[in-house]
């Protein structure tokens, strides 16, 4: 399947359609908008319904399977907010606080492309490995927790980063992902099977629910792109890029295979909107919302889940020959 297929059959599947429709709602300042507390409630139920699913595969792996995935995506964690850091202060020449935000948003993963990718993965019939869920987890805090430290000196109040920490640990993301798993894990595919009609038949149209308050909320961002300068739109762009082809190229030294290395370069493509946030705005409140905030949501989340997430697909088709 070429390139362009790919990208057609992404964009016109249900989810992506959703966000579409959001996004053409705000662009027409239509009165549509979803109750209150339905976002969470939808991304709760996401979340842990990724997190028990994976936990149930971690369940029936050896640990020698995922060390050197895990080990992988520790160091992608780890090297990507200071990559971000050092282009936003060399080349965007930013102050410390605002390259460490957006160096915090791109270290740390989208749970929401994330489960896209899934989505698309399956929608195409690409087996990935039912473990992904822990690699989400695994990058969330290194991240944002490096792009913190990058900027302890900058801080007047040492109290910030242990503060901050503590939004990430038992930030929802976090909490939920990691504790969906714990739940997986322990009671294992049987335990699973008694909540599976409820967490694995509504799904997709929990998503797509979910992704239609993503567009209303993209769009509404799109206004800030005339305040945060062509840098900010250019790094919305070229990070997922080149970052994307990093994830692919270390899923394929790790052998995670051509749906794994996808997962791995999507994970490294996209950028925190739910657990940076609250730990930058905690840590960093000299930061400007508008900087982070609008290269994530309204830029970098768009461009991953229309064009990004089928572009590092045939970048991994390439490693592998497919």
């Amino acid at each position: 399947m070429n390139p362009l297929e790919l990208v057609r059959l992404n964009l016109v599947s249900p989810m992506v359609l959703c966000f579409v429709l959001g996004a053409l709602a705000q662009f027409f300042r239509s009165d549509l908008k979803l109750p209150n507390g339905v976002y969470n409630a939808l991304s709760i139920y996401l979340l842990l319904a990724v997190g028990l699913k994976g936990g149930v595969a971690l369940s029936q792996v050896s640990p020698n399977e995922i060390a050197l995935p895990i080990l992988g995506t520790i160091i992608l964690g780890s090297a990507i907010p200071v990559l971000i850091y050092n282009v936003c202060r060399r080349v965007g020449k930013l102050d410390s606080a605002n390259s460490a935000a957006l160096a915090a948003h791109y270290g740390s993963v989208s749970a929401v492309t994330f489960i896209a990718c899934l989505t698309f993965l399956s929608a195409i019939k690409v087996e990935y490995p039912l473990f992904s869920p822990a690699l989400v987890a695994v990058m969330e805090i290194p991240g944002i927790v490096i792009a913190l430290l990058l900027v302890r000196r900058a801080s007047t109040e040492e109290g910030h980063l242990g503060e901050a920490l503590r939004e990430i640990v038992t930030g929802k993301s976090i909490l939920l992902l990691a504790g969906g798993m714990a739940i997986g894990a322990l009671t294992g595919e049987a335990g699973y099977k008694s909540v599976e009609p409820f967490f694995k038949e509504p799904f997709q149209g929990a998503l797509c629910l979910f992704m239609l308050d993503m567009g209303l909320l993209a769009v509404a961002r799109l206004s800030e792109v005339k305040k945060v300068g062509l840098f900010i739109v250019g790094l919305g762009i070229g990070a997922p890029l080149a970052l994307g082809a990093l994830g692919v190229f270390v899923g394929n030294l790790c052998g995670l295979g051509l749906g794994g290395s996808t997962v791995l370069g999507v994970l490294s493509a996209s950028a925190s909107y739910i657990a940076a946030p609250a730990a930058v705005r905690v840590a960093l409140p000299e930061a400007n919302p508008s900087l982070y905030l609008t290269a994530a949501v309204g830029i970098t989340f768009p461009f991953n889940l229309s064009i990004g997430i089928p572009l590092y697909f045939t970048l991994s088709q390439m490693f592998f020959g497919a």
